[in-house]
């Protein structure tokens, strides 16, 4: 289903009289639960039609009316017909009542319905099909109300009697397809968008279903094949090239789901998320060029979004050795979000270019970034304890415990910044001083290859 736009319904007559029909356009209220593109069958030529046949009766799922209803019916049209809606709903409101016709709560339903006064036309619909169960009108137009409002497990039920009734067109299988996958029960909306799909095999809406159906059942191979078809048709739909890609995907061929999300892109349709699916798929097959590139694509798509995402895609790259790659997208990000950056995002992107620094072998820089980060936050205990690192590895033990000291005192580091500590007076030769270090390091967190550690030390310290 696609956009709503302008609703307009030519409103028809009741038991196969005629009248004047009137053309109501309505303005779509905000709020609904359907996205634009599934809103546009509201507003085709083929809708309108269906709904402006809903005035008529059908006598064999028909309630009858009298005499006098029949000339309050007339009256009702003459008003509608005129285009006084609200006079006509008055004149019905009025005749209503549990001896009245259900096919006046009907008549004053559709009024409210047209004038997109939903939650007036429910109750009016309801009133109609408690009076006359058989009422396929009333359920029909109910069951579009369900859907439109997004209350799916009320919209099965009505939609599926409009089909016991004999009501079952392309467009009721279709909504009750599309009711039916909502509640993410594929396999019956499999089921009714296949009946959709049979009876109307020109709507592109009830295939789309369909190939989304079959995709969330897993059965990837069948889905891939109903969008190949379906982007001979029409190969301008980024949807379907979408829908294709995550079903390759689930047939584990990350290159031809590679090609869809580009062909995306090449239409203009390319989402952040598209782009950045685009990008695992190449750090995943170690095309890291490619990969920074579609995560860049994606950060300049959405400039004013936040850095988390590409960070975590720097993550992953420089873990893969992908240095080059990683610091073209950190001055990316530098450059779109530095000056929005949180103290997290900052302590990250520092911490990432202190692990470039000591996989290229700079030092100097390496020190640079720690330091900054310390400046930026005093407490963060991961930059302390490789700061000490780097002090013991360039002979300078009296700073590297001045900051495994300071790390020591964070409860979240303790452990680690009193091991690599005992480490450091281990290889002076302080065995003694060692000791208790690591002792207090196991308490905290207990682990194999320390224990191991420990008890070598104790022996060590016993010979001497």
């Amino acid at each position: 289903m696609k956009e709503f736009g302008y609703l307009l319904l030519a409103v028809g007559f009741v038991a196969g009289c005629s009248s004047p029909q009137a053309t109501v356009s309505v303005q779509p209220k905000a709020g609904s639960p359907l996205s634009k593109s599934e809103l546009d069958l509201w507003n085709s030529a083929a809708f309108k039609k269906k709904f402006q046949r809903s005035y008529i009766a059908e006598t064999d799922i028909e309630p009858r009316v009298t005499t006098v209803e029949r000339d309050e019916l007339m009256a009702v049209q003459n008003l509608i017909g005129a285009d006084k809606m609200d006079e006509a709903a008055k004149l019905l409101d009025k005749s209503r009542g549990e001896a009245a016709s259900a096919t006046c709560d009907f008549m004053l339903g559709n009024i409210y319905f047209q004038q997109e006064r939903y939650e007036e036309a429910l109750p009016a619909y309801e009133t109609a099909v408690e009076k006359y169960p058989k009422f396929r009108r009333a359920w029909r137009n109910l069951g579009l109300i369900y859907v439109r409002n997004g209350d799916y497990e009320k919209a099965l039920p009505a939609l599926t009697k409009v089909i016991e009734l004999g009501g079952g067109d392309s467009l009721t299988y279709g909504l009750l397809g599309f009711a039916y996958s909502s509640v993410e029960n594929s396999m019956a909306a499999e089921s009714a968008y296949r009946q959709a799909v049979l009876l109307d095999p020109a709507t592109m809406d009830w295939k789309m279903g369909l190939a989304r159906s079959l995709f969330k059942q897993q059965r990837y191979p069948e889905a891939v094949a109903l969008c190949n078809s379906l982007i001979d048709s029409d190969p301008d739909r980024a949807d379907l090239w979408l829908l294709q890609a995550n079903a390759y995907v689930g047939l584990k061929q990350p290159l031809k789901a590679a090609e869809n999300y580009e062909m995306v892109d090449q239409l203009g349709k390319s989402t952040v998320d598209s782009l950045n699916m685009l990008g695992d798929i190449y750090v995943n097959e170690d095309l890291y060029e490619m990969a920074a590139n579609a995560y860049i694509r994606a950060m300049d798509l959405n400039p004013d979004r936040n850095a988390e995402r590409p960070i975590r895609a720097c993550k992953v790259l420089v873990t893969r050795g992908a240095l080059e790659e990683t610091k073209t997208l950190i001055q990316h990000i530098k450059d779109l979000h530095d000056a929005h950056l949180g103290q997290v995002d900052q302590k990250d992107l520092l911490k990432l270019q202190a692990r470039i620094a000591v996989a290229e072998g700079q030092a100097d820089e390496e020190v640079r970034v720690l330091e900054e980060i310390v400046e930026l936050d005093p407490l963060d205990g991961e930059a302390l304890i490789l700061l000490g690192q780097h002090a013991s590895r360039v002979n300078d033990p009296d700073k590297a415990v001045f900051y495994y000291e300071r790390a020591e005192s964070l409860e979240k580091y303790e452990a680690d910044a009193k091991i690599r500590h005992a480490q450091l007076l281990v290889s002076q030769s302080k065995y003694t001083e060692a000791l208790p270090l690591l002792r207090r390091a196991q308490e905290i967190k207990p682990r194999d290859d320390i224990q191991k550690y420990l008890d070598q030390i104790e022996r060590v310290a016993k010979a001497r």
